[in-house]
């Protein structure tokens, strides 16, 4: 029997709270359709997202159908704002996950509060476990109600009157002006006994205050600080605390495609966002996250230098097994869902780039004790003398054959250049010899078998006839310099075959180097950000700046970006909120205010 056809709504009405160990996804109607406990990763506790109500969500809403609905996040927090507009009154509905004491217990707390006359609320509740799947055993006990499947638990507490029926959670109450309701969802492992519950009043002060504390840290001093300021705490609320890990999406199987395949698990932490992740957390002035980040790259990684892969679980978990949930219906009927993901298997040689790149940038930034990295980054850039004759995957995780593409070997270009650096500029040992003899081998292979001469352009692939965007970082690499004739023609032709109503699409999908999938997708967002910093390098920076601001007008209301764009729709695809799309933005308006940098973070002259 085929799962019930799911009605959904666009990616852009959501919003994210989140605890920096899990978070939930909340449509401004103030239904919450998706939440993973105790961990991002972690199987939903509500999956309506991904199929109808009954696979488990939370709505609180006024019973008025014609309320007027705004919403913000309050400044310098994750706690989302919704203010509730009726004929008879206006009330407010604050939401926020706190963050954890311990691995025991999680919280998420939604207060409602008066503000003018009165407001009739409703509120229905329907847990549903592992994924949308289980109906969970409940009781009713010491004031509260529990539900228990497997090993996971909920205590549900409420200020206001509940009562089960047909499997769900309800109740009805009006909220007058000056007037608070609470109530508070907490997770705990089901073989445990939780501690008493927390104030929830209490929680949202600390969380405010906490919030805004860690804002204040920001050093962006330029004309875009509110958005960069949002994206920042976007990408904390993305952190996972206890590691340093940083998910790449706190979601699963929003599709590239509606109604398509091209869904993916983004619920894990990428290497190929490492040197931008380090750059934009340092240049931010978040030192203690960066060091996190590094600490994290360098535990996930440890052990196999000669197998790195392109992703790891929160803890740096390598195997991270890809399945489908077909009793899910999928985001906007796209099927199938997956939990896990299979390229995890891939060869993406860009890794090594990311990696090595990172770890000098950290260096360069001054972040503590990295001689104790130091021997783990030789043995990799050791490594890569042999790995980087092969083909690979690239950074888009190719479903189709595996080919020389043209940006992985750059970054195996800029893994040595980096690593050279980090001997010279720091007087630490390693084969220098070898390492700048290879570099040197790449830098005249990709010339002469990665260049097209007649369209003067740099390939997606040695041999190809298309481009890739992500040519465009040729410059932030240190490759070539922007004013170079083959980048400017490289940049060209980009624009020529990729950039579509003001975004940047990754590459042509179909066609000879078919990526293995069907259907299309968006542009992605990180690309056109990208083609900012090509033009910024360029020092096109009029283009620079009409672009960026386009591209800010296409996040939601509440400046969150999600990893594609289509212009034609006019709505956002893929997982969301997008870490790659917001680390991308803060880049680029550092670039925009402070001027030309490139992924070390300086300008930087060869060794």
């Amino acid at each position: 029997m085929s799962p019930t056809p799911t009605i959904t709504h666009p990616i852009e009405d959501y919003a994210m709270i989140g605890s920096t160990h899990s978070a939930a996804l909340i449509h401004r109607n103030g239904t919450i359709e998706w939440l993973c406990m105790p961990r991002f990763d972690s199987e939903a506790i509500f999956a309506s997202l991904l199929g109808t109500s009954e696979n488990g969500e939370w709505a609180v809403r006024a019973t008025d159908p014609a309320a007027h609905i705004t919403r913000r996040y309050v400044p310098d927090t994750m706690i989302l704002e919704t203010t509730i507009q009726t004929v008879s009154g206006r009330a407010v509905v604050l939401d926020f996950m706190p963050t954890p004491v311990d691995g025991d217990l999680h919280e998420l707390v939604r207060i409602i509060r008066g503000v003018e006359g009165q407001v009739d609320f409703s509120a229905e509740l329907r847990l549903r476990f592992n994924y949308g799947a289980w109906i969970p055993w409940v009781e009713r006990r010491e004031g509260a109600i529990f539900a228990f499947a497997g090993p996971d638990a909920i205590r549900l507490s409420s200020s206001v009157d509940l009562s089960n029926t047909n499997f769900s959670t309800t109740s009805e109450f009006t909220i007058v002006a000056g007037q608070s309701v609470a109530t508070t969802l907490e997770w705990f492992p089901s073989h445990k006994i939780p501690p008493l519950p927390r104030d929830p009043y209490a929680l949202l002060r600390h969380t405010e205050a906490q919030g805004r504390l860690w804002a204040a840290q920001c050093t962006y001093d330029g004309p875009y600080a509110e958005v960069v300021r949002r994206s920042l705490m976007t990408l904390k609320a993305l952190t996972y605390q206890p590691t340093g890990g940083i998910v790449a999406a706190p979601t699963t199987s929003l599709p590239e495609d509606p109604g398509g395949g091209r869904n993916w698990d983004y619920r894990y932490c990428w290497l190929r966002d490492a040197v931008w992740t380090l750059h934009a957390l340092t240049v931010s002035g978040y030192m203690e996250e960066a060091s996190a980040w590094r600490w994290w790259l360098m535990r996930a990684t440890a052990g196999a230098p000669d197998g790195l892969q392109v992703m790891y679980g929160l803890h740096g978990e390598r195997r991270l097994t890809e399945t489908t949930l077909d009793h899910l219906a999928g985001y906007e009927n796209s099927r199938p869902v997956r939990i896990g993901n299979a390229a995890h298997e891939q060869l993406q040689l860009d890794v090594y780039g990311s990696l090595l790149g990172a770890f000098d940038a950290a260096r360069r930034d001054g972040l503590a004790d990295m001689d104790a990295v130091w021997p783990l980054q030789r043995s990799i850039a050791d490594r890569l003398l042999v790995l980087w004759r092969q083909p690979d995957s690239s950074l888009w995780e190719v479903r189709g054959p595996k080919q020389h593409f043209v940006y992985s070997k750059m970054m195996c270009w800029f893994a040595f250049d980096r690593t050279i650096a980090s001997a010279v500029d720091f007087g630490l040992e390693g084969p220098v010899d070898a390492w700048r003899a290879a570099r040197e081998e790449i830098h005249a292979e990709i010339c002469e078998k990665g260049f097209d001469v007649a369209s003067n352009s740099f390939m997606q692939y040695y041999g190809a006839d298309r481009v890739d965007a992500s040519l465009l970082q040729i410059p932030l690499l240190g490759f070539l310099p922007a004013d170079d004739p083959r980048v400017q023609g490289t940049v060209a032709r980009i624009e020529k075959e990729l950039l579509h109503n003001n975004v940047v699409y990754r590459y042509l999908p179909e066609g000879v180097t078919a990526d293995g999938l069907e259907g299309r997708e968006g542009a992605f967002l990180a690309c056109s950000f990208w083609l900012c910093d090509a033009y910024i390098m360029s020092r096109r920076m009029e283009e620079a700046r009409i672009l960026f601001e386009r591209l800010l007008s296409y996040g939601n209301d509440l400046g969150l970006f999600a990893e594609e764009y289509d212009p034609v729709a006019r709505r956002q695809l893929g997982n969301f909120p997008q870490a790659f799309s917001h680390f991308a933005l803060v880049h680029t308006a550092h670039m925009l205010a402070g001027g030309v940098i490139d992924a070390s973070g300086q300008r930087r002259r060869r060794k």
